[in-house]
């Protein structure tokens, strides 16, 4: 029986194409974890896939299959090439059989260490060490699985004009503002101890604290034990605890900082179903009081294109689904005109309840504050980071300063496709609303323009 040792996603890969191609069944293959280093110099050479045929696969089981390989099972491998022989064998449709076996281990695998990365991305802290070369940020984290590679593309994201490190006991990944750099895992006692970025990190965690809402085991289930020793806010836990009556009732006489925001609604298992009916609760801030619903994201759930706009309107707030007043006729022909199906994008909000002043009947639109978008931003950031779009496009400044920046100007920056913490094509535009608001007709038909020629880009037409 051959014997495969491989470390990584592409080791395997390269494996499992030549095994595939010369006919290889999954119970002759044995697999093991590879002798070499995972960080040699040295990569599987192209020369190994010479002479092998082509075949396919879904798109959908690589993506996978690259997040699964960073599971700790060790039998992932022989999972993963079981299931790769039988889409190459005859069951094309295999992924969507989720009473199947093998697959209903794959995505279970697949879950937890999605769910692995969620947590580092939520509990890594990074502390400041001076250098020869000057200041450096170091963080150390104990994940449940190699999820280093996945999960440091985020943070250069979040943070590319600091120079940090992140150490874990099988991995580390150093970014110096320009690459990322991998190399083996380091115990604990290498990570610097605390300095003054640690009481930065307690105020800020006792700003948010809300003892309103305290529920112990919910609380250790997301935010195990394990991970405090690396997170300085913990430490003040007890305390707070001891404390919380007291602030409750403070909280309720004042009603500042009570539910701050749209995260302490969040569900358990984050699917596009959980989040869209947890959003239907949301009381992170006082809009709900008035606004007769939530109105969260509507369209397809595997769409390319996501489309944000600021808030809800007087239409969308009485039937519940965003752009479906005189704003969403208007982005209907601009997505007619631009080749775009409708049915075929996924259309939100910044604010997920829409905020007005009433005057007679009439119920007039108001521009949400900093506070009610911050409060709010939580269920975007989540529909994103689930949807994954392959394009953004933000109507109105509202949208774009809250994904791109408060510097960034509509008037300046309109139409220019940009990469963003989630998307690489991000397009920020003129919000249909906004044309319509316009008084002077020529200008109102060459920002249409604006928005048709936008769409069409981002789509690639």
């Amino acid at each position: 029986m051959p014997l495969h040792a491989v470390e990584t996603f592409e080791e395997w890969r390269v494996a499992a194409r030549e095994l595939i191609a010369t006919g290889v069944p999954a119970e002759d293959v044995s697999w093991t974890a590879s002798s070499q280093s995972l960080f040699s110099a040295q990569s599987p050479s192209s020369t190994q896939t010479s002479g092998t045929k082509n075949f396919s696969v879904p798109p959908e089981f690589i993506e996978r299959a690259r997040v699964v390989a960073c599971h700790q099972d060790q039998g992932r491998w022989e999972l993963l090439y079981r299931i790769l022989w039988r889409l190459t064998h005859g069951e094309r449709h295999l992924l969507k059989d989720s009473a199947d076996d093998d697959i209903t281990r794959f995505q279970r695998m697949h879950k937890a260490v999605t769910r692995d990365v969620h947590k580092m991305k939520a509990f890594v802290r990074f502390r400041k060490v001076v250098v020869d070369e000057g200041e450096q940020f170091i963080a150390w984290h104990r994940p449940d699985h190699r999820i280093v590679r996945l999960a440091a593309p985020f943070f250069a994201r979040r943070f590319p004009t600091m120079n940090w490190t992140i150490l874990t006991p099988e991995e580390s990944v150093t970014w110096d503002q320009q690459d990322l750099k991998f190399g083996p895992g380091v115990p604990a006692s290498e990570a610097p101890e605390g300095d003054v970025l640690e009481d930065l990190w307690k105020t800020y965690y006792v700003s948010t604290f809300n003892p309103a809402r305290i529920k112990i085991k919910a609380m250790k289930k997301e935010m195990p034990v394990r991970h405090w020793p690396t997170m300085p806010e913990t430490a003040l836990i007890p305390e707070m605890l001891e404390q919380a009556g007291q602030r409750v009732t403070q909280m309720m006489n004042s009603r500042e900082g009570f539910d701050t925001t749209a995260a302490s609604f969040f569900p358990d298992e984050m699917t596009w179903e959980n989040v869209a009916a947890a959003a239907s609760a949301c009381r992170a801030c006082h809009l709900h009081e008035h606004a007769t619903q939530t109105v969260f994201g509507t369209g397809a759930t595997n769409a390319g294109i996501v489309l944000v706009g600021e808030q809800p309107g007087d239409r969308e707030d009485i039937e519940g689904e965003p752009f479906v007043g005189p704003a969403g006729q208007l982005l209907d022909e601009a997505l007619e005109n631009a080749k775009i199906d409708r049915t075929t994008v996924y259309i939100t909000n910044v604010v997920k309840h829409f905020k007005f002043t009433e005057k007679g009947k009439r119920r007039l639109h108001q521009k949400p504050n900093a506070r009610e978008i911050s409060a709010c931003r939580p269920w975007l950031e989540a529909e994103l980071e689930i949807l994954k779009p392959s394009a953004l496009v933000l109507l109105g400044a509202t949208a774009a300063q809250a994904l791109l920046g408060r510097d960034f100007r509509i008037t300046r920056q309109r139409g220019q496709i940009v990469k963003s913490e989630w998307c690489d094509r991000t397009v920020a535009t003129w919000h249909p609303a906004a044309i319509l608001r316009m008084p002077d007709e020529v200008r109102r038909r060459q920002m249409t323009e604006d928005l048709i020629l936008d769409l069409a880009t981002v789509h690639g037409r």
